[in-house]
C-alpha cells in the first residue's frame, strides 16, 4: 500500500476529486494547509485577495506563506500510477505553484469498525 500526499491550488481541489471519483477512488482526506516553495511565495501568482497576516512586509512582492489544499489517499501500490498521472493532468499548468505528489509507503491499515486489515480495510 501507498499513500498519495498531493498539495495543489485550492481552485484545483474539485476537478482533482471528480477525477480520483471517477477512477474508482472516493476516499480521502482533505486539509486547508499553507506553505511554500523554492520561489518564496510570489503573491502575483494568486488570483485572489490574500489574508495580510500571511504578507511578508518585504517590498519583492513574496509571501510568506500561501494557502494550498493538502488532500491525502491510501491506495493498492498498482493504483499509483494511474492516480498520479490523472492528478498531474488535473492540476498541471506549467506556472510555479502547481504543487507537489508524495508517495509514502504504508505497512498496513485497519478499519475500526470491522477490524479489518491491509487492502480490504481500504
Amino acid at each position: 500500500m501507498k499513500e498519495i500526499i498531493i498539495i495543489i491550488r485550492p481552485k484545483k481541489v474539485e476537478p482533482t476529486k471528480d477525477a480520483l471519483e471517477k477512477l474508482g477512488f472516493p476516499s480521502l482526506t482533505a486539509l486547508a494547509v499553507i506553505g511554500r516553495g523554492r520561489q518564496r511565495g510570489i503573491a502575483s501568482e494568486l488570483n485572489y485577495d490574500v489574508p495580510l497576516e500571511l504578507l511578508s512586509k518585504e517590498p519583492s512582492g513574496r509571501m510568506k506563506y500561501i494557502p494550498k489544499r493538502m488532500l491525502s489517499l491510501v491506495v493498492d501500490d498498482k493504483d499509483v500510477d494511474p492516480i498520479v498521472h490523472e492528478i498531474i493532468k488535473i492540476n498541471q499548468t506549467a506556472q510555479i505553484g502547481d504543487g507537489k505528489i508524495f508517495i509514502c509507503p504504508v505497512e498496513n491499515a485497519v478499519r475500526v469498525r470491522t477490524d479489518e486489515s491491509g487492502i480490504p480495510a481500504l
